[in-house]
């Protein structure tokens, strides 16, 4: 959006125009606090409902009254030399810690004791496509090494020239101001809005929709969040949301883990609020609306009128239409003098990333219509499962048509099938190292009505025995690629619905 020195128009499809907002004063800027503290990767999560809710219908004289709750904030203040504006709409979505409007009991309960840092570990891009058909969620780690323009301390006025930063601390030493010139420095993609909010309007908002449903593969367990989540579907509450998109100690992957886990909850959030129903309920939506809008603090430009127009264009949004993707890695431990560690960005392939947007082209590539019955979602990648196939049938040349079939949904054959010792099997058999049962699982859903038997210390590769129960291979898919997010590797590109719950 244009700055208040700027008459550049947004970039947004062509509308009547909306009524210009009267301008807010804003509130004056939080004091910065540089200590650590926990972070939760989900604050910014509330803001994506604010579109949800206008795409719902509502009342142009309700969502005025609404926004009168919006705190706003002047992040393009005085700002020049900006990046030339693209195709589509590009938001800045950025989390700031509200953990003192939360209750003692809900401090205890979901670990989130110590004073609030007013600080910000949560920084996402969300492209909106110009036809209004696709959101593309960029997720920027927090530790990423920045380098922040010159500039005045908004307290002090003091002038601080060019110096390294880990990008979380922009907003710190110059507010949303500096966050949002650092942030187009780095991208070169210019930023029409800006939303900050807080977690306290995400607990309510998940409580409102009457929870979000997540899967996982694996148990989660998170002793500094308390997140405790057995492998399987799980129906969240605002609370145990919370926890599950603060999380960073649940596996290996620290950041970029939680930063994935957040992703697939922004996808289950609009899964959810798109097909449950509740934005057909009035009452709902106004709640779910104060909810939201309380914790929010925006531009001046971004209201009602910019809400209904979003919203009326994306009322037929699902999560097909969303992708989510984090901006390469080409360092994860880049060493700096008097900062430590931080990420560094592969420049080459994130100025591709980012000039995607700017051209508005979709990240994820298009995928061909499948024939026949949709495959089944399975918690293994078949591509990472090794199979050797058995002929325990009198029938020649069974075991390889049983070979042919699971490769071709993708599982790994030795492409040398064999008869088994026993030719008069009926039904068909896989056997598995215990150490492997998801891998053993996934096969038996393509492999419909076989037995699995367990065989201590068979190893990775999974032996089917095919019998003369045997009819056809049934196509399955992983239910989240996943590209590996090692340095100098393009991170991988999901859309909602290869994220959302089965």
């Amino acid at each position: 959006m244009p700055s208040p020195t700027e008459v550049s128009p947004v970039p947004t499809p062509t509308r009547p125009p909306a009524r210009r907002q009267p301008a807010r004063r804003s509130p004056a800027r939080r004091p910065p606090v540089r200590r650590k503290k926990p972070g939760w990767a989900g604050r910014a999560i509330t803001a994506v409902s604010v579109v949800v809710l206008a795409s719902a219908g509502i009342g142009h004289a309700v969502l005025t009254s609404l926004d009168e709750g919006i705190a706003r904030v002047d992040p393009f203040k005085d700002m020049k030399d900006r990046p030339a504006a693209g195709h589509g709409m590009n938001v800045l979505l950025v989390g700031t810690d509200g953990r003192d409007r939360i209750t003692e009991a809900e401090r205890r309960r979901f670990r989130l004791g110590g004073a609030p840092c007013h600080c910000t570990d949560t920084i996402m891009i969300v492209h909106i496509s110009a036809d209004w058909n696709r959101a593309t969620v960029v997720s920027l780690p927090r530790d990423s090494y920045a380098e922040v323009p010159a500039h005045s301390d908004p307290t002090s006025g003091r002038q601080h020239g060019t110096h390294p930063i880990r990008l979380n601390a922009a907003y710190a030493e110059g507010g949303p101001n500096l966050t949002v010139r650092t942030v187009e420095n780095m991208t070169r993609l210019k930023i029409d809005h800006y939303l900050e909010v807080d977690f306290v309007s995400f607990m309510r908002t998940v409580d409102v929709l009457g929870g979000v449903r997540v899967c996982t593969t694996q148990p989660l367990k998170d002793a500094y969040t308390g997140l405790d989540l057995t492998a399987g579907t799980h129906q969240l509450g605002g609370g145990q949301a919370l926890q599950y998109v603060r999380s960073r100690h649940v596996d290996g992957a620290s950041d970029l883990g939680r930063m994935q886990r957040q992703q697939k909850f922004v996808a289950a959030l609009i899964d959810r609020a798109t097909s449950s129903g509740v934005l057909l309920n009035p009452l709902k939506v106004r709640d779910m609306a104060r909810s939201v809008l309380g914790s929010v603090r925006a531009d001046q430009g971004f209201g009602t009128d910019q809400l209904l127009d979003l919203g009326r264009g994306m009322r037929n949004f699902s999560p097909r239409s969303s992708e989510f993707t984090t901006v390469p890695i080409g360092q994860m431990t880049y060493e700096v003098k008097g900062l430590g560690s931080t990420v560094k960005w592969d420049e080459a392939k994130a100025q591709a990333l980012f000039q995607a947007l700017r051209d508005d082209k979709p990240l994820a590539p298009p995928r061909p219509k499948e024939k026949g019955p949709a495959a089944a979602r399975v918690d293994a990648d078949p591509q990472q499962i090794r199979v050797q196939v058995e002929n325990g049938t009198a029938t020649e040349g069974l075991g390889r048509r049983v070979d042919d079939g699971l490769a071709s949904t993708g599982f790994r054959t030795t492409r040398r099938p064999v008869n088994a010792a026993d030719r008069s099997v009926r039904r068909t058999v896989v056997f598995y190292d215990p150490r492997w049962e998801r891998s053993a699982k996934a096969l038996a859903v393509a492999l419909p009505g076989s037995e699995l038997r367990a065989a201590p210390g068979q190893g990775p590769t999974l032996r089917v025995i095919a019998g003369t129960d045997f009819r056809e291979v049934h196509r399955v898919k992983a239910a989240q690629p996943q590209a590996p997010p090692g340095p100098g590797s393009q991170q991988a590109v999901v859309t909602g619905d290869q994220v959302v719950c089965p």
